[in-house]
Formats: C-alpha cells, sequence, structure tokens
C-alpha cells in the first residue's frame, strides 16, 4: 500500500529528534562511511532524551531506590543525598563504561597523539556523536530534577555547581572539535566519581565503611594529575605545534592561540576548585573523625567502677554466708506445720 503523505511527515519529523542529524557519507576503502558534525538540529535530538533520561530518572528512583530507602530508614537530609548517589550512580557506571569502549574501539587509547593530531576532528562516528548528545541532554535534565526531587535549598546550589560544570565542559569539548580530548577526560572524570558515590552509598547503609573512601581519595588526587597532564599535552603542546593554525569557522578550526589559553585556563580552574573542595572534605572528615575519638574516651573515662554487691545482711565468703562483723548469722527454727 503507498504511504500517507502525513505518515511521512510524522517519519521525517521523529527520525529529526531520535537519531543524529547532520550526517556526512564518504566513501573509504572499506565501503561507504557515514560520518555527522554537529548543527542546529542537535538541540531537538538532545530535548527529546533529556525527556527519556527524566523517565529513566524515575524508573530508577521508584524500583530501585526507593525500596532500599524503605529498608535502610535514613534522615531526611541522607534520604537526599543517598537518592542523589544512586541516581549519580548509575548513571556514571554506564557512561564509564560506554565511554571506555568508544576510547578503545576509536583507537584513543593505544595512540595519544590521535588525541590532537589531524585536528580539527570536525566529523565524527555515529557512537561518538550520539554519546556527546546523550551527555548533554543527561545534565540538562538534572536542571528540572531539582524541582521534582524537592531538593532542599541548601542543597541546590551545590548541585548547580557540578551540574553547569559538566554542561560547560562537555558543550566545550563537543562545540571546538576536542571530542577526543573531552571522551578520555569524561571517562577519567566518571571512573573517579564513581568510586566516591559507591563509597557514600556504603557508608549510608553501614557507617562503618570508611576505607573506600580513602581507596576513593587516591584515585580522586591521580584522576586530578592526570586530567591536567592530558590538557597540557594534547592542548598546549598537540595543538601548539599543529601546522593547521587559526580561527576557520566553516572548518570547524578553532586552533588559535586566544582559545587554547582559554580552554586550559577553564580546565585549571576547575581541577584547582575541584582539588579545594576535596582538601576540604579531607579536613571535615578528619576533624569529625579525631571528636569523635575524643567523645568516645571522655565517655569511657566518665564511667564508674560498678561496686560488689553485698546483701543487707552480710556477704558470701567460701559458700557461707556472712554477717557484717564477720560472724555466721543465726539459723532461724522452722515452725512445725
Amino acid at each position: 500500500f503507498p504511504s500517507h503523505p502525513i505518515d511521512q511527515t510524522t517519519a521525517k519529523t521523529a527520525i529529526l529528534f531520535i537519531q543524529p542529524q547532520h550526517n556526512v557519507t564518504t566513501l573509504s576503502p572499506e565501503g561507504e562511511v557515514t560520518f555527522y558534525h554537529y548543527g542546529w538540529k542537535d538541540s531537538a535530538t538532545i530535548l527529546f532524551y533529556t525527556f527519556i533520561a527524566i523517565i529513566l530518572h524515575a524508573v530508577v528512583q521508584e524500583y530501585l531506590l526507593d525500596k532500599v530507602n524503605r529498608r535502610l530508614h535514613l534522615s531526611k537530609s541522607k534520604n537526599t543525598k543517598f537518592n542523589e548517589s544512586g541516581q549519580l550512580c548509575v548513571f556514571h557506571l554506564v557512561s564509564s563504561v560506554w565511554s571506555l569502549y568508544i576510547v578503545i574501539t576509536e583507537g584513543y587509547l593505544f595512540h595519544l597523539s590521535s588525541l590532537w593530531e589531524n585536528y580539527p576532528h570536525l566529523h565524527l562516528r555515529f557512537q561518538v556523536k550520539f554519546f556527546y548528545l546523550t551527555q548533554l541532554a543527561y545534565w540538562l535534565h538534572a536542571l528540572p530534577e531539582l524541582y521534582f526531587q524537592k531538593v532542599r535549598k541548601e542543597e541546590i546550589s551545590r548541585q548547580l555547581q557540578y551540574i553547569c560544570l559538566y554542561l560547560l565542559h562537555i558543550a566545550a569539548a563537543y562545540l571546538l572539535n576536542l571530542s577526543r580530548v573531552g571522551l578520555v577526560l569524561l571517562f577519567l572524570q566518571y571512573v573517579s566519581e564513581l568510586g566516591f558515590h559507591i563509597a557514600r552509598l556504603f557508608y549510608f547503609t553501614d557507617e562503618n565503611h570508611q576505607k573506600m573512601f580513602d581507596l576513593w581519595a587516591i584515585g580522586y588526587v591521580f584522576t586530578r594529575m592526570v586530567t591536567l597532564t592530558l590538557m597540557f599535552l594534547a592542548v598546549g603542546f598537540g595543538l601548539a605545534r599543529s601546522e593547521n593554525q587559526g580561527l576557520d569557522l566553516e572548518m570547524g578550526n578553532f586552533n588559535t592561540v586566544l582559545i587554547r589559553m582559554t580552554v586550559l585556563l577553564l580546565v585549571c580552574f576547575t581541577q584547582s576548585w575541584l582539588l579545594w573542595k576535596f582538601i576540604r572534605f579531607q579536613l571535615r572528615r578528619w576533624r569529625e573523625s579525631r571528636l569523635e575519638q575524643a567523645l568516645r574516651k571522655k565517655a569511657a573515662a566518665k564511667q564508674p567502677l560498678r561496686p560488689l554487691k553485698r546483701d543487707s545482711i552480710g556477704h558470701h565468703e567460701n559458700g557461707v554466708l556472712k554477717a557484717e562483723n564477720g560472724a555466721s548469722p543465726r539459723s532461724k527454727k522452722l515452725k512445725s506445720p
């Protein structure tokens, strides 16, 4: 049967929202290969997957986190943090595995020079572009979730900070055609954050699980150092020595001194700010641990020694009941029935 024009129009509109747009087909020795670049139609795809992220957020909350919360009986403040860590734990786990798969299949892991060679990286494979679109959609969905989850006012500013930072860095890597460096850095960041949220979930279930925070602390500092090293290697040295210098919007080339310095300063500022927050977090944990130990010692010192229990008449000595003066009490005569 011939398709109706309305059905064709609906299908084209649906594809605009579901499938990444702005594709280019090129010939290669393997045959025709389709690449993608960014454009204004990406906003429709991001909007669609933002709604998908909201639905998945509700599913995880209702069928997983709420059931665990009923068993733990947490306070309201801990309940909010537990839900936050639970949602981010699922997202970071999926994103870490996904980004690692892309980094390996695209060959970025074993050829670090590919992070800056042949810049600008204007044409992306489907999996790379779809990854960036879903990342932007997820962090955009986190904004209305602040209202849906009824987050407390004192928590909104903290969550807004990292949401906006994620959106800024992911959008900058996508629009400046630094997608390869961005993929590797996102993988490192997500693995580090995954460790933190797993440690916090275990802490809420049992407060004796403190060692996982120590393991996360080591990985956190390592992630910050590797991030700065890769950014200076790729942007500060690799792109600076590239022959393709200058600003060309049509070719997607943003390899200028001003843009490179802006990107490096942005990353350095973000990493320094994260390290400062990390140091404050560790100092607070150390102070709380010292205070808890001091309170335990003080409570143990205040406990009096338990006196030996004695009977009102006397006390027992070698199985014999003795009076206070040391004499045995007189036995009472039993009355006859």
